[in-house]
């Protein structure tokens, strides 16, 4: 299964990763190597936890243009 995945620097300088289609699929790394290390983790984490409680896996995601 592939997910896209975004990965940022915050403010104290901590990398966050998340997985957009997963609602609260968040995890971190001191690197981006790290933070993305971990979001594996907790993809297959949340994944096997909405599988259990029986509820969609995944949410829908779309790519919209907004002009500025």
């Amino acid at each position: 299964m592939k997910l896209v995945i975004t990965i940022y620097q915050d403010e104290d300088g901590v990398y966050i990763a998340e997985c957009p289609s997963i609602p609260g699929c968040v995890s971190q790394g001191t690197s981006e190597e790290e933070a993305e290390k971990n979001v594996r983790q907790a993809i297959q984490e949340c994944l096997a936890v909405r599988a259990e409680k029986h509820m969609p896996l995944m949410v829908t995601t779309r790519e919209v243009e907004v002009v500025t």
